[in-house]
């Protein structure tokens, strides 16, 4: 699948962050101690096993901010399904340089990669419904931009980017103010003419409330594919349906089948595995 990269204006910072992270206070005294200065090395990224490839733009990014002199060939795209063995870039350049980037370069491509995968099995899951699977807020921080952006390579969508782009009224807004009818009104009264407002309901009585305010979308909590049906025809296609709490790759495809527009999944982005890549020489 095609996918639009991230500009590296909004990489770069990141890769820059974990290489020096792992320079610490000397660089890369292994390499140094043991790689002449003008030794050249060919190497390829390789995938071990079978998955979803994403975030090789923040590779490329790590190899050239230690030396720009480093060649990097990517050999397939984010987005793309590779199984094991596949050869996914080609790097080569100055040794130190490669050695220094590599442990960088890889953890970004790994867990990236790993969201990607873990994305488009559910996708897949979930194929013969209408629902659009989600990621959530739960990113790990600091990394929250290409994560999702590896969610979206895997064929998914994106959730709230983060608390400024959509209301999301949950449970303890609810608590704290006593009333669902007040917070949906004090949240249509501030919300501009572009924002959205969700309301999150884990009953069907609260949903049957939700019915009657001015409400674009409903979060279904914690349901199960029946009361998760039934809450489908209670809204009858007034506002969008999204369900959450209890997703994973056993449950999805009966949420799915309920009917509702969204699955959202925190643990796509929270929990899942890496994709094991290595670095070879060629």
């Amino acid at each position: 699948m095609n996918i639009s990269p991230l500009p590296d204006l909004i990489l770069e910072p990141l890769v820059k962050n974990a290489l020096l992270e792992d320079f610490g206070r000397s660089g890369d005294v292994t390499s140094d101690a043991l790689i002449p200065a003008d030794h050249q090395w060919q190497a390829v990224m390789t995938a071990r096993r079978p998955g979803v490839l994403a975030g090789l733009d923040l590779a490329r990014l790590a190899f050239a901010l230690v030396d720009p002199r480093v060649r990097f060939e990517p050999l397939v795209a984010d987005g793309q399904s590779v199984e094991a063995g596949a050869k996914l870039a080609r790097v080569a350049g100055p040794t130190r340089a490669l050695l220094t980037a590599e442990r960088t370069a890889l953890n970004f491509v790994s867990h990236l990669s790993g969201i990607a995968s873990a994305t488009r099995l559910m996708v897949e899951a979930v194929k013969p419904h209408k629902a659009k699977i989600c990621c959530t807020r739960k990113t790990t921080p600091g990394l929250r931009s290409v994560e999702k952006y590896a969610v979206r390579a895997g064929g998914g969508s994106n959730h709230r980017y983060g608390l400024d782009d959509g209301i999301l009224i949950k449970d303890n807004h609810i608590a704290a103010l006593g009333s669902l009818r007040d917070a949906v009104l004090k949240a249509r009264e501030a919300a501009g003419h572009m924002m959205k407002i969700e309301v999150e309901v884990d009953t069907l009585d609260q949903l049957t409330q939700v019915l009657e305010l001015p409400v674009d979308a409903v979060l279904l909590d914690n349901m199960g594919p029946d009361k998760l049906a039934e809450a489908v025809r209670m809204v009858g296609g007034r506002m969008l349906t999204e369900a959450s709490g209890g997703v994973s790759m056993e449950t999805v495809a009966a949420l799915a089948a309920s009917g509702v527009d969204l699955i959202s999944c925190g643990a796509l982005t929270h929990s899942a595995a890496i994709l094991d890549i290595g670095l070879d020489e060629e």
